[in-house]
């Protein structure tokens, strides 16, 4: 159900963006259409900025091999669109793929739908070539049932089948590439490499998962460098000093392979680096690379080295050359003939040499993976509509699951290599192993084939690889040192020969974060106890009663305990001490709003309650009940946190250094216990807003509803930041959410108090509050008056007693006090002041207009909340 949900806001968004680039119109989609009964649609990255130069072989290859299927009486024809390798881009497409089952234009599905999606006439999705785009085309293709088959989306994350149930692909995934980089490795008996990544998806989960089976393997990783996913020399000295960095790490390396596993484009700036450089090393490629043809002929691309690599099975499709010569008869194909005119190589040349041009660019590795897609959707339609050589028995009239149902069974030969696809969605397919072959010193490498990787974990065809091992250790002979395998808690020295012990590394007391920490946790331990020693001093005068009086100090050491456990996130986590930060500063925050939450709801209580309700509102205005209730469920929460799954002392052992930690999994307790006092100060901050019409001499309902803004915005701008960071520094961000949320307290509720204390004492007694009160009600009086007048003038319509009428003019302002629902109301301004206000019923009906009344006058709605005519006003002084 949640996926459900999660996937349907996905798809209301994704028509919200189609709606806004809907003046772009449909027709600025490069297309190429051909009809028939069943509909294969297809997504491929046409128009982009690469370094290939065969961006419509795909294309091409796909509409040859549609060509090529024979079904009995039924035609299929293609629906493909240039998706320019943008995500955007490519959604569109395929919402429009998908149009028959919902609406773009209008964001709605067809009428005649009647509450049931029509099936897609597009029954299947080939494409698209780049993993992120992939992933975005998956989940929406997957509300439909439509299966995706992918020809080069390599990313691990795409074999989830609880994420992508519909995705599949004629690729291996990245997981078989790197097990087969290892045991390449492994192999050439190589004990030390490097490892060069990228921040993006494909990069960054290829070189995670090399770390993980080269450890496995006891192979030594020298180090490992992530460069930025947008990562270019252009303009930008940033990345220009990372790469020369990167360079000159390399070359003072003794690591005997350097594996790049990152796209081609930097692929290419660091092997001209290296060039430039003179950094001559072994290279092993990822598949995103190993069979570039601008790499490979670059300018003394000999010198870089040698290039071992890891590309998809490569085999040429049968008669496809033949079929680029002749493709541009009789479709409507818009891509193929833009590609043609447009390219910069095949300008002011005959139509011939045009397509002589596009038939010499063929990638042979993803041509192979979109003629295997399309031979797989062959074999499922077969499959489902019984077809043989000569009859189909069933017609073309079938959902997009059934389909997809049968894909996922197929298993056929082709080319003497079996095909079929495991419970995740990946091929049978391996890769083939390529090696640079630079025997020809006058043209650009050759790139060779000379192995092969199954996903079993084997390595065939040993003989050329044994005679390039010969050949590499003669050429380039291993360095003198030997990686030597270490135990945990150590690493490697290759330069050494010796294993060094990994430092520790966390939060310690000579970081500056924590120096800061510290200090500001001094600071707000002083403050607390000079607030608590004027508290106590000047205990008995309004001020301290109108914050609540015993409460305060509660309030002043649930704010003390916070402070303190400052100190509880800084040095090396133990489990007795520091691992319990968390859970008590959960406990001390909840006792400090708790005393501000019963400070509030006894002034509130004091102004609405109403003396029928008398009993019942004395049992629930006691604060130290209050107080106890709200906090004793917070410490239940936290004292079940400790017992049942407590945070722990963990460590994490990285390539030089061992992370300690305290750790917290699940975090459903410590999300708990967040949610609760949030949602403690926002009722905080609830009842201090309402009364922020009250007459407030210190302003102590404003300064709280700062206070508790304070507090909820801070902590909810935490969660996620926690959540997703990691490193030593983890605990610094939970301290310093801490330490601002006391300081907000402690700044915006307590410190103006003691200000007046100390510099303004005329302000803390009782006849200025009397005073206050006094000038406050005279003011509303005086509004209240011109709106009895008003009343008065509709005499003939509203019929007012005499009696009301004349306590309108004569005490208006006290009208104020009269609750909607009662009729006697006892009003606590201050503890030490307090107004009871009594009125009577009167038999007299007053006129059904007077609710109209009311709304005229807002200021004295309460004066008409029964009909109740006459007040009286006793003051009286009370503690």
């Amino acid at each position: 159900m949640f996926y459900l949900c999660v996937s349907m806001m996905f798809l209301m968004w994704l028509f919200v963006m189609s709606v806004f680039h809907s003046s772009l119109g449909q027709n600025s989609f490069l297309r190429a259409y051909s009809p028939g009964n069943i509909i294969i649609g297809g997504l491929f990255p046409i128009h982009l900025k690469t370094n290939r130069t065969n961006t419509s072989a795909p294309l091409s290859l796909m509409i040859y091999a549609i060509n090529k299927i024979n079904l009995p009486n039924i035609t299929i024809g293609y629906d493909i669109y240039d998706t320019c390798g943008d995500v955007g881009l490519a959604l569109r497409a395929t919402l429009q793929l998908l149009k028959n089952q919902s609406d773009p234009e209008s964001c709605l599905v067809p009428a005649d739908a009647q509450f049931k999606l029509l099936e897609p006439k597009t029954k299947v999705v080939i494409g698209e070539r780049y993993s992120e785009v992939s992933i975005a085309v998956a989940r929406l293709v997957a509300l439909s049932s439509v299966a995706q088959i992918s020809y080069a989306s390599t990313s691990e994350l795409l074999s989830s089948k609880f994420k992508f149930p519909t995705f599949l692909r004629t690729v291996p995934s990245d997981k078989y590439q790197t097990r087969g980089i290892v045991e390449l490795v492994k192999i050439f008996h190589w004990k030390t490499v490097i490892i060069v990544g990228s921040d993006d998806e494909y990069g960054k989960y290829g070189s995670d998962s090399l770390q993980d089976n080269f450890n496995k393997k006891s192979i030594c990783i020298e180090f490992v460098h992530i460069l930025s996913a947008d990562f270019t020399t252009n303009n930008n000295s940033m990345d220009q000093t990372e790469l020369n960095e990167l360079l000159e790490k390399i070359q003072n390396s003794s690591a005997e392979a350097i594996i790049i596993f990152t796209k081609d484009t930097n692929a290419e700036i660091i092997l001209e680096a290296a060039i430039e450089h003179r950094v001559n090393r072994t290279w092993i490629a990822s598949d995103a690379w190993s069979s570039s043809s601008k790499i490979s002929a670059m300018s003394d691309i000999k010198l870089a080295g040698e290039v071992f690599g890891f590309i998809y099975k490569q085999k040429e499709v049968p008669g496809f050359k033949d079929h680029v010569m002749s493709m541009f008869n009789g479709t409507n194909n818009t891509i193929l003939r833009d590609y043609q005119t447009q390219h910069l190589l095949s300008l002011n040349k005959s139509e011939e040499e045009r397509n002589q041009y596009l038939a010499s660019y063929i990638d042979q590795d993803e041509s192979y993976g979109i003629y295997i897609a399309v031979r797989v959707i062959a074999e499922g339609l077969r499959r489902l509509l019984k077809c043989n050589d000569h009859l189909c028995e069933r017609s073309s009239s079938f959902t997009a699951l059934e389909l997809l149902s049968e894909i996922q069974k197929v298993n056929f030969t082709e080319n003497n290599t079996q095909i079929y696809f495991d419970s995740d969605g990946d091929p049978s397919l391996g890769y083939d192993i390529v090696y640079w072959n630079r025997s020809d010193c006058n043209k650009s490498m050759i790139i060779q084939t000379i192995g092969e990787y199954s996903p079993d974990g084997k390595i065939t065809d040993r003989k050329i690889l044994s005679s390039l091992l010969v050949l590499l250790v003669f050429l380039f002979p291993s360095a003198d040192s030997t990686c030597k395998h270490c135990e945990d808690g150590a690493y490697s020295h290759p330069e050494e020969n010796t294993c060094l012990k990994k430092s520790d590394d966390y939060l310690d007391w000579e970081d500056p974060f924590s120096i800061i920490l510290s200090s500001l946790a001094v600071v707000g331990i002083i403050a607390t106890i000079v607030f608590a020693v004027l508290f106590a001093v000047y205990l008995k005068t309004p001020i301290v009663k109108a914050v609540g009086g015993y409460l305060c100090f509660l309030e002043l050491f649930a704010l003390l305990a916070g402070f303190c456990l400052t100190f509880t996130f800084i040095g090396k986590p133990t489990e007795k001490i520091h691992c319990v930060g968390v859970p008590l500063f959960g406990i001390a925050f909840t006792l400090c709003i708790s005393c501000i939450l019963a400070n509030l709801l006894q002034i509130f209580l004091g102004f609405k309650f109403d003396l029928k309700a008398e009993s019942w509102i004395k049992k629930l205005n006691k604060p130290l009940v209050v107080v106890t209730i709200i906090s004793g469920i917070q410490l239940g929460l936290s004292v079940s946190w400790l017992t049942k799954e407590p945070p722990h002392p963990d460590n994490k052992s990285l390539d030089y250094t061992i992370l300690y930690n305290c750790k917290i999994e699940p975090h459903t307790y410590f999300i708990a216990m967040l949610v609760y006092n949030t949602f403690l100060g926002l009722i905080c901050f609830l009842f201090a807003f309402k009364g922020r019409q009250l007459p407030d001499l210190y302003k102590n309902a404003s300064l709280i509803t700062i206070s508790m803004l304070l507090f909820v915005v801070i902590w909810i701008i935490f969660l996620p930041i926690y959540l997703t960071l990691t490193g030593k520094y983890q605990p610094a961000v939970q301290s310093a959410a801490i330490l601002t949320s006391c300081f907000s307290i402690l700044g915006c509720h307590l410190a103006p108090k003691c200000y007046i204390m100390l510099f303004r004492k005329e302000l803390n007694h009782e006849r200025a509050i009397a005073e206050y009160i006094r000038k406050f009600y005279e003011q509303k009086a005086s509004i209240c008056r011109r709106c009895a007048q008003r009343f008065r003038s509709r005499s003939p319509i509203i019929k007012i007693s005499r009696q009301t009428r004349r306590c309108l003019h004569e005490h208006a302002f006290q009208h104020l006090f009269i609750d909607r629902f009662s009729h006697t109301v006892v009003v606590r301004i201050q503890p030490a002041v307090t107004f009871q206000l009594t009125a009577r019923q009167h038999n007299s009906r007053e006129s059904t207009d007077v609710k109209a009344a009311r709304r005229d006058c807002g200021c004295c709605s309460g004066a008409f909340a029964s009909p109740a005519a006459a007040l009286q006003t006793t003051p009286r002084n009370t503690h």
